[in-house]
């Protein structure tokens, strides 16, 4: 029986197609965005030992207090920034960015400009 495609399917499927040439490695972590309807969350990933370096989302204390709702631009921002400043901390300036199939717009590309502008290069 076959099933129908929804757009998490197809979203995940574009997501496998770029990470085939997407790899963050130690000098160059790889910037990961996951977004839902409630949250948006973003972590720095060496690939090579497969680690999470630094993570930021809605859902953090933090961030979660400056803004009301965690799925808008203003928290996907606030995200962005967060990201940018603790990765800063831990000595990472440049990133690869991974959108995570989603496509260069809205919410990801608030977060996106967001750390670009607190300090990440990507």
């Amino acid at each position: 029986m076959l099933r129908k495609q929804n757009k998490n399917d197809a979203r995940q499927k574009r997501h496998l197609r770029v990470r085939k040439n997407i790899i963050g490695t130690a000098e160059r972590p790889r910037l990961n965005v996951f977004r839902s309807l409630n949250h948006i969350y973003a972590q720095i990933i060496n690939d090579e030992t497969g680690t999470t370096l630094v993570s930021a989302s809605t859902m953090d204390k933090e961030v979660g207090q400056a803004v009301n709702y965690g799925g808008n631009v203003e928290a996907a921002k606030a995200v962005g920034a967060a990201v940018a400043k603790r990765a800063l901390g831990q000595g990472i300036k440049q990133v690869v960015f991974d959108r995570g199939g989603y496509i260069y717009h809205g919410r990801i590309a608030a977060l996106a400009e967001a750390a670009r502008e607190a300090g990440l290069e990507f």
